[in-house]
């Protein structure tokens, strides 16, 4: 067991060997110009910037042994796993499904669907297609981790308040520890996160613990 001392609320102790981290939705059409959330009319910019913090982290569990899994939010080209009431929702010109500047939105397959080539994944790391915001909705995701013999699980990913919280909070209710890695992950709104932070890490890791990537990292180094 490592412990990374100074994660809030209070220390988190995990066993590398039986701990996952989880890469939520680091998806061309969420980070770069011309991807779905920039057609929504948000700046890119900070999910860009946390780029390189989620590059050290990914580097640092691969070195320690540690599962890698990515997960990326898309749909079937035929729409049939995308409900109406998720596909209306959106900007007035674009919605998934469309062809947008970076090919079909938050399609399977389709370019904007790709994970950004710094956090690409390497052979033998499992990537979840996951047509919800949570991770564990209709995937196979769960299945996975209790093969792995998997209890803890570490994440960074987009955005906070959206896919990366939701998926804390069903991780939570099958019993996973949860730590967030706080400069790993990033929102359109700023107050968004700061919000989602203190919400996860509240009445004593009620969600999870958070820590930053210099943190984990040096209780993996250690």
């Amino acid at each position: 067991m490592i412990e990374i001392a100074k994660a809030q609320p209070f220390p988190f102790r995990f066993d590398p060997a039986s701990t996952a981290l989880v890469m939520i939705d680091f998806q061309r059409d969420f980070v770069e110009e011309g991807g779905f959330g920039a057609t929504l009319g948000n700046d890119v910019t900070p999910l860009r910037a946390i780029l390189p913090a989620a590059k050290r982290l990914l580097e640092a569990a691969r070195a320690a042994g540690m599962a890698v899994i990515h997960t990326r939010e898309c749909h079937r080209p035929d729409l049939s796993d995308c409900p109406p009431a998720k596909r209306d929702r959106g900007a007035p010109s674009l919605r998934i499904g469309d062809d947008g500047p970076i090919g079909r939105i938050l399609i399977t397959d389709a370019p904007g669907a790709a994970i950004v080539p710094e956090l690409a994944p390497t052979p033998g790391e499992t990537v979840i297609d996951k047509p919800g915001k949570g991770a564990f909705y209709a995937t196979g995701l769960g299945d996975l981790l209790a093969e792995k013999g998997i209890n803890n699980l570490v994440f960074a990913g987009v955005t906070t308040e959206v896919c990366v919280q939701t998926t804390m909070r069903e991780a939570n209710d099958r019993g996973f520890d949860c730590l967030l890695a706080e400069d790993a992950t990033e929102s359109y709104f700023p107050t968004f996160k700061a919000a989602a932070l203190e919400m996860i890490r509240a009445q004593g890791a009620i969600v999870g613990w958070t820590a930053t990537v210099a943190e984990i990292v040096e209780a993996l180094d250690g």
